[in-house]
């Protein structure tokens, strides 16, 4: 037997997230008509859909192909130029090209916010102290309204801002290391005045034997399973953020 299943969706005739690209096609015909979209063909060719858009007083062409992941249209090796749009699941594609529109069906269906801990060198703390609004290095598989818990690394290993993430992913030379990364527009939800230090973490009956404490709070974290203990220690020590947070409380997402 499973020990996982895959996420309950609101407001869906799809009891759970789809696991395949069967089940974006089955999503897409619930919300094409919010999206003004008439279909003429479903096919077995590339691109998969011939739709109609109206734009204006007339009604515009749009050549759609599904896919469970947007990156799965590179995967396939696609030609951009025969297509106008991405129905996707999930969009993990930042560098697709512009003329590409993305379609990410998990925005229409309750699909809660992921939360993740987003670590920050000490060269980078200054950015923090001075900014409400910044790009930043982000993982590829951040979608916007994600909660960024930002944890800055030795010698302070502390958690004391929370940020959201706002805008769309880019991909571009990484300013910290060699190499390229993606990055994306964050922004200020509240400050920490009692932070949550990395000690805290280990002293948790449960959080002591999660995945980020036992690797030391390395990389982009995705925490979401352990929300309801983090949001706990938070709220705890910073009564006044709660309002902030209230969208994020986790029996909300």
């Amino acid at each position: 037997m499973k020990k996982t299943r895959p996420i309950t969706l609101q407001n869906s005739p799809l009891q759970y997230a789809p696991e395949n690209e069967l089940g974006v096609v089955f999503l897409f015909s619930h919300v094409a008509k919010k999206l003004r979209f008439k279909v003429e063909k479903i096919r077995p060719q590339f691109p998969d859909c011939i739709a109609y858009r109206r734009s204006g007083n007339i009604e515009k062409k749009v050549r759609i192909e599904f896919e469970f992941k947007s990156s799965n249209f590179k995967a396939h090796r696609h030609d951009p130029q025969d297509c106008d749009c991405i129905v996707c699941w999930h969009h993990d594609w930042p560098e697709a090209p512009k003329k590409l529109e993305i379609i990410e069906l998990k925005r229409y269906f309750g699909v809660g916010v992921k939360i993740w801990i987003q670590p920050a060198i000490k060269d980078q703390w200054f950015h923090l102290d001075e900014n409400d609004k910044l790009n930043w290095a982000l993982s590829k598989q951040v979608t916007p309204g994600d909660l960024l818990l930002m944890y800055r690394c030795v010698p302070e290993k502390s958690i004391s801002e929370i940020f959201r993430f706002t805008g769309e992913l880019d991909r571009g030379d990484a300013q910290w290391r060699d190499g390229k990364c993606y990055f994306g527009k964050i922004e200020r939800v509240c400050n920490l005045d009692s932070p949550i230090f990395l000690d805290d973490l280990r002293n948790h009956r449960i959080l002591k034997t999660s995945y980020f404490v036992r690797r030391n709070m390395q990389g982009n974290l995705l925490v979401s399973e352990y929300w309801s203990y983090l949001y706990e220690m938070i709220i705890q020590r910073n009564p006044k953020v709660k309002k902030a947070l209230r969208q994020y409380a986790p029996e909300l997402i």
